[in-house]
């Protein structure tokens, strides 16, 4: 039997926090930047995403990792460990590019990271990949989702010609927790509010848009959030609006009651298909 060849190492960048911001009580703004921007490739996707690197409480591991290395000499729950986020806005120009995390208290690992970050603490991230932008030839657009989804959202608002129109739906808390945004004049933005509910266990969303009057002409769709939300509007989208595949950008970021590990995992399975 022949051993299998390792899979090529996906480049890593090394950035330092260069402010923080919060937005609002529950999401806080990174600024990262320094020396190793210089290697950071953006992309044209404005749902681009980037997979960062987090290291178990205590370790003394320094960035970059050798990960192939460390798996042949660390157990597995001293290993690096990844995180998915999206890039809310990159400035080549000044060599910076934000992020923005949803924080929770000390619910998870990159929220209470994010929170207690200071200017000087490093960050080790690969990417970014994305296949999302908003389609110019579209006669409207559609943008729906939860608080993860919210920074590609923004950055699809933000790449929209002056004379675009749509909807776009967002969820949070309460109007706490709305952020401001910059929309075209076609454009309606509608925060949608679970209160006190938890996230990923409603179909406010879905029931959001199919309430919501359907515009003319050709529609592009970016639908993402929490995995069984994201469900209960595929239902809307594609079978009662007739939105076709090829016009719909539609996927799970995250699941309830999962970690990362386990949500990508599941991907594979019939539990975390969005599409058949």
């Amino acid at each position: 039997m022949t051993d299998r060849p390792r899979r090529p190492a996906r480049p890593q960048t090394v950035l330092e926090v260069l402010s923080t911001r919060r937005l609002s009580p529950h999401l806080v703004r990174l600024v990262l930047g320094g020396e190793g921007f210089a290697t950071f490739r953006t992309n044209e996707f404005t749902d681009r995403y980037v997979k960062i690197l987090f290291t178990p409480p205590g370790s003394a591991l320094e960035p970059p990792y050798d990960l192939a290395a460390l798996r042949e000499t660390l157990p597995a729950d001293q290993l690096p460990f990844t995180r998915t986020y999206t890039v809310r806005e990159v400035n080549e120009a000044e060599g910076w590019l934000a992020i923005d995390f949803v924080v929770h208290g000390d619910e998870g690992v990159a929220g209470p990271w994010a929170a207690a970050a200071v200017p000087g603490d490093r960050v080790v991230l690969s990417g970014p990949g994305g296949g999302y932008a908003p389609d110019p030839t579209a006669d409207w657009h559609l943008l729906v989702g939860d608080e993860s989804a919210l920074p590609a959202i923004a950055a699809a608002l933000d790449a929209l010609p002056d004379d675009a129109e749509g909807d776009a739906f967002v969820e949070v808390g309460g109007p706490e927790d709305e952020v401001p945004l910059t929309a075209p004049a076609g454009v309606e933005l509608r925060w949608v509010h679970r209160g006190d509910v938890a996230n990923g266990t409603t179909t406010l969303l879905a029931d959001a848009v199919a309430a919501a009057p359907w515009r003319d002409g050709r529609v592009h769709a970016f639908v993402h959030g929490e995995r069984e939300s994201v469900k209960a509007l595929r239902d809307v989208v594609l079978h009662q609006r007739g939105v076709t595949r090829e016009h719909l950008s539609i996927s799970g970021y995250w699941a309830r009651g999962r970690a990362e590990d386990t949500f990508q995992a599941e991907k594979r399975e019939p539990i975390g298909q969005i599409l058949p």
